[in-house]
């Protein structure tokens, strides 16, 4: 018991003086599961998150949108392998990683599981959803988990461009005809209250969050940080002539930011537990993916394995 509680201390020793915690280092069991939980939901969140996008790369209105889109959806790929590499290092394998995704273990992000009905969608998911992640992203750069925090360093570069592509798209479609801000402000309404909801549940209904800050994985609560994404939203929406879908949203001077309405807890549970609009769609797709590249797997493999006995043979000789 000395020595456990001597590793304990000299692990908490490292969490507060800011340093990192490597994948040799000893960690408790707690942490080592915490950080599984969260990096493998982020990762499934990146690669589910392709999903809602790539259902409007054939309809994008230009070759340049369609381009840029091809381009951003790429990056998800990207940040979802960073992840999952990193979420290795904690001791467990990329194929139970999957199969806890595909059979519905793990979750990955509630907002994925909504639909993209028009071109806009793919302004809003930019500006907020993708605004929502690098808010709370950005920290995550200083994760006490090293492997974790460099990962996110790319993730975040990459991220603050969708999110300025996203709000580009929004600010011509509110520049462009009636109609076309009418769809810009329609995306709006659909997608405001999920993103906040991005954050995770009211802090004291939240019950990771103590540990998580304790150990420095995360730097700030949910509920700090849904309200910096509203403080620095409200006004990006008002420059381009949208109205926040929020009727008790207004400026409160005491705290120098806004207060806005409550959130329907309810639903965004109901989408956790997979009753979502898309939640069966979302699933299915993934799963067909994976089985569909099988054989790229095995091919992949098999050359690898091939490359490897020739290099053997090669050194014999």
């Amino acid at each position: 018991m000395t020595q456990i509680s001597s590793l304990e201390e000299r692990f908490l020793q490292i969490i507060d003086a800011d340093e990192k915690i490597e994948p040799k280092d000893w960690m408790p069991e707690e942490y080592r599961k915490t950080l599984i939980r969260q990096i493998s939901q982020h990762a499934h969140s990146e690669i589910v998150g392709m999903l809602p996008e790539g259902n409007w790369i054939t309809r994008a209105p230009s070759l340049k949108r369609k381009l840029a889109l091809l381009a951003k959806v790429q990056d998800e790929a990207g940040h979802g392998l960073y992840l999952y590499s990193a979420c290795e290092t904690l001791g467990i394998d990329r194929s139970t990683l999957l199969d806890q995704l595909h059979t519905g273990k793990a979750k990955y992000s509630s907002i994925f599981n909504y639909p993209t009905l028009t071109w806009a969608d793919m302004g809003a998911i930019g500006w907020l959803v993708d605004g929502a992640a690098i808010m709370n992203q950005v920290p995550l750069c200083r994760c006490s988990y090293g492997p974790y925090a460099r990962a996110m360093v790319r993730v975040c570069k990459e991220e603050s461009f969708h999110q300025r592509q996203g709000y580009e798209i929004m600010t011509v479609l509110c520049k462009g005809s009636a109609e076309q801000k009418a769809l810009a402000q329609d995306a709006l309404n659909r997608w405001w209250w999920p993103s906040l909801m991005m954050f995770g549940p009211n802090d004291a209904d939240s019950t990771h969050s103590e540990w998580s800050m304790r150990w420095k994985i995360k730097r700030f609560s949910n509920d700090e940080l849904r309200q910096r994404f509203v403080d620095m939203t409200v006004p990006q929406a008002e420059l381009i002539g949208l109205t926040i879908p929020d009727p008790d949203l207004k400026f409160n001077s005491d705290k120098n930011g806004y207060d806005f309405g409550p959130i329907n807890w309810d639903e965004f549970w109901e989408v956790v537990k997979g009753n979502g609009p898309c939640n069966e769609e979302r699933l299915k797709a993934r799963i067909d993916a994976h089985e569909k590249g099988q054989w790229v797997r095995e091919a992949a493999a098999a050359y690898a394995l091939k490359q490897q006995q020739k290099s053997t043979i090669s050194k014999i000789a």
